[in-house]
This record gives C-alpha cells, structure tokens and sequence, in this order.
C-alpha cells in the first residue's frame, strides 16, 4: 500500500514539472524568461498558479510533518520560483543587467536541463516518505 502512495505522488510530482517545463522551456535561459514574463506582466498571482509544483511541496512538506528531504524540497521550489521572480524583476523592471549575467542568460542551454527536476525532485519525494 505505502509503495502505491510513493509511486502516485512521484508521477503526480512528474505531470506538474512536465507542466511547467513545456511552457518555460526554451533554447536559453533569457528565452525561458521571456515566456515567463508573460504570466507575471498579466498578475503575479498567475504567474505563481503556474507553478503548481511549489504548491505540491508545501502540501507534501505539510503531509509528511515537515520531514527533512520535503523540507529541501520545498526549499528548493522556493528558491526556484524567487529566483525566477528576481530575474524578471531584473530584467524587466530595473532594467539593470551586468555583461556577466547577459552572456549567462544568453548561452545556450543543453535539452535535458529543463528537464533535471523531473528526475531529481521525485527521489526527494521517494526519501520523505
């Protein structure tokens, strides 16, 4: 039975991070904030619903009486989307970007990256419980 439960909220966990990585993904990092930006110039709050990954992990870390490996998690979700807010905010609101950061952003990124949380993130789950 508990194996049953693992294995339904890894793949449920997978179907929300493949939601998310087929509307972000995109041949640079700039290009998955370009997209990005989309949402958040509508709403902020629309922008957060389409990461419905960082609320699996605060529902999970929740569940699980706030067990270590969902706390990473839900650290490392958090960190996700800030870190996304911060870029946009960045690029689009303060318009201050060093050459550093351009070249980064700007570099093109391997197929497989978007899809690292796919795999990662589900044995975080797989540790929790």
């Amino acid at each position: 039975m508990i194996d049953d439960l693992i294995l339904n909220y890894m793949l449920l966990f997978i179907l929300l991070e493949f939601f998310e990585v087929s509307w972000q993904k995109a041949p640079t990092i700039m290009g998955m904030i370009i997209k990005m930006h989309r949402y958040y110039a509508k709403s902020i709050f629309l922008f957060l619903i389409m990461h419905p990954t960082f609320y699996f992990s605060i529902g999970f870390a929740m569940i699980t009486d706030l067990n270590m490996y969902a706390v990473i998690l839900l650290f490392l979700k958090t960190l996700d989307v800030a870190t996304k807010i911060l870029l946009i905010e960045q690029i689009y609101t303060k318009k201050e970007l060093s050459q550093e950061l351009s070249l980064i952003l700007l570099a093109p990124i391997n197929d497989f990256l978007p899809y690292i949380g796919m795999f990662a993130y589900p044995l975080l789950i797989l540790f929790a419980l």
